[in-house]
């Protein structure tokens, strides 16, 4: 075996889901646990992981660069994030009165609130300004474990609005360790100067499609099909718009009412639907015919103070669904950068097990964007994204909750945080232990 650039040992515990696909409904339970394990990292990739004298017998011989002890924590693969409002201006801690006296999410946004409110702070920031308060939102989500995130554009609502946020994402993907993935996600909102004609401006959204593709600024196109937004019609008209410039489709789906936007998903074969605590029996039968991942956001149900959750237990036991997990992270009805209380909430609301929840957090996640082949276990030839847990076993993550659990990570087989600090470049521009 050739040189070994970082060995891991004195890992208490390794969890990880196998395999590069989604895991369908019980496959979901399925996890591989490795009790005293280390893991060979070369070029980036594991090279080997297994029991710790298993380990350590293999690289008898072979060059070591850095090894580094674990002290013991639970090591599973870095978090993935595949559903956020990374980029964006402003907050809206101004409209918490509203939503605690009972005004209605969509009301807000017709009075001009809500995803309104975003876009205009977003349209008054500068390029550099969304940069730079993302990135702060990245650290956060680094430290809590998270190595990829989904990033979706949306609250620009015009060309060059759009291409701004789209571009302060490339530029976090080029600079900060958390993989940033992109969703053009124009069909956010109507804008107000194109209220009443939303039709129109669903046009004008399949016109910046080929700016969007030919630049190379997304992966995916999204659209917030519901009451007062989108309808299904202009939905479709936009995601197939989408896929013939080469953008994948996700949809916001049958979050507030239940108006047809499961089955849509279903229809045009998205990679993912997201929110779906309205969908339907038919809708959820539509996704798993088409091999269509829910996205699920407890964070935003809980922060809305609704009595009802997505039918996460029904989607994985009757529908036989590749369930995932994110944060929703967005300046209004999910402020909160933290995966941690989502597999909190994971387990208290949608009642899934501390292994299901792994399994959305990390190989379903990775799959709805579209990297389940690169990332989400911790497995010979993948990347080394990997997130070590001060926590002794798996279930104590979502029962000791309202802290941070996180020791340090591992991304592309470099150390991005440690002692739950961020590494510091050291002056030949490698990273150093803080």
């Amino acid at each position: 075996m050739e040189r070994i650039d970082l060995l891991l040992t004195g890992i208490g515990r390794l969890v990880t889901p196998v395999g590069n696909a989604p895991r369908y409904g019980a496959e979901m339970k399925e996890i591989r646990e490795i009790p005293h394990a280390a893991i060979a990292i070369r070029d980036g990739r594991i090279a080997l992981v297994g029991p710790e004298a298993d380990v350590l017998h293999a690289l008898a011989g072979v060059e070591i660069a850095e090894t580094l002890d674990a002290g013991g924590c639970l090591i599973t693969p870095g978090l993935v994030d595949p559903h956020t409002h990374l980029v964006h201006g402003g907050s809206r801690e101004h409209e918490l009165a509203l939503k605690r006296s009972g005004v209605p999410y969509l009301d807000i946004l017709a009075q001009g609130g809500g995803i309104l409110s975003t876009v205009q702070a977003t349209r008054a920031s500068s390029e550099q300004e969304l940069y730079e308060k993302a990135r702060r939102s990245l650290d956060i989500m680094l430290l809590q474990g998270v190595t990829t995130v989904e990033a979706k554009s949306g609250y620009g609502l015009s060309l060059e609005e759009e291409l701004k946020q789209l571009r302060a994402a490339k530029r976090l993907n080029d600079t900060h360790p958390v993989d940033v993935v992109s969703t053009f996600m124009g069909a956010h909102a109507v804008p107000p100067e194109y209220r009443g004609r939303a039709d129109e401006y669903a046009d004008l959204v399949c016109e910046m499609l080929p700016e969007v593709a030919g630049q190379g600024l997304a992966e995916f196109c999204d659209v917030f099909c519901e009451h007062g937004v989108f309808t299904v019609e202009q939905s479709r008209r936009i995601l197939l718009a989408g896929q013939r410039h080469g953008l994948r489709s996700k949809i916001h789906a049958d979050e507030i009412q239940s108006l047809g936007g499961t089955e849509l998903a279903g229809e045009v074969r998205a990679i993912s639907a997201e929110h779906l605590l309205a969908a339907s029996d038919d809708g959820l039968r539509m996704l798993a015919a088409n091999g269509v991942i829910p996205v699920l956001l407890p964070g935003t149900s809980f922060n809305l103070g609704l009595n009802r959750h997505a039918r996460a237990r029904e989607m994985m036991d009757r529908f036989n669904l590749p369930v995932s997990l994110s944060t929703d992270y967005n300046p209004g009805s999910c402020p909160t950068e933290s995966m941690q209380l989502v597999i909190m909430l994971a387990s208290l609301n949608l009642k899934m097990t501390p292994e299901e929840i792994l399994t959305a957090c990390t190989i379903n996640a990775a799959s709805a964007i579209g990297r389940g082949d690169r990332i989400g276990s911790i497995e010979t030839g993948k990347r080394a994204d990997l997130a070590l847990f001060d926590a002794p076993n798996l279930a104590y993550l979502p029962y000791h909750f309202g802290i941070n659990h996180t020791f340090g990570v591992i991304k592309n087989g470099n150390v991005a945080v440690w002692n739950r600090q961020i590494a510091k470049p050291r002056d030949n521009g490698e990273e150093t232990i803080t």
